[in-house]
């Protein structure tokens, strides 16, 4: 592990950890790699809210389409 590394401590039931045990698989890769994918998901789906307020403002003050508009409709021809 790297110098960067903390600690996540969680709880489960007991039957969950015996059925963990009784399986080939690095949990603690498994988990880190569920998490990290999670994360990067939940940030790209706020990054993308943000796009879309940021052009609904401009798409309420009447100015031209946004460009994911322009894109859309240019690949769909």
């Amino acid at each position: 592990m790297g110098k960067d590394m903390v600690v996540y401590t969680i709880r489960l039931p007991r039957s969950l950890r015996e059925d963990m045990e009784r399986v080939d698989i690095e949990w603690s890769k498994e988990i880190r790699r569920f998490i990290e994918e999670r994360v990067k998901a939940e940030l790209y789906r706020r990054a993308l809210k943000r796009v879309e307020e940021l052009n609904s403002r401009f798409v309420s003050r009447g100015s031209v389409k946004p460009s994911w508009i322009l894109i859309r409709e240019d690949r769909e021809r």
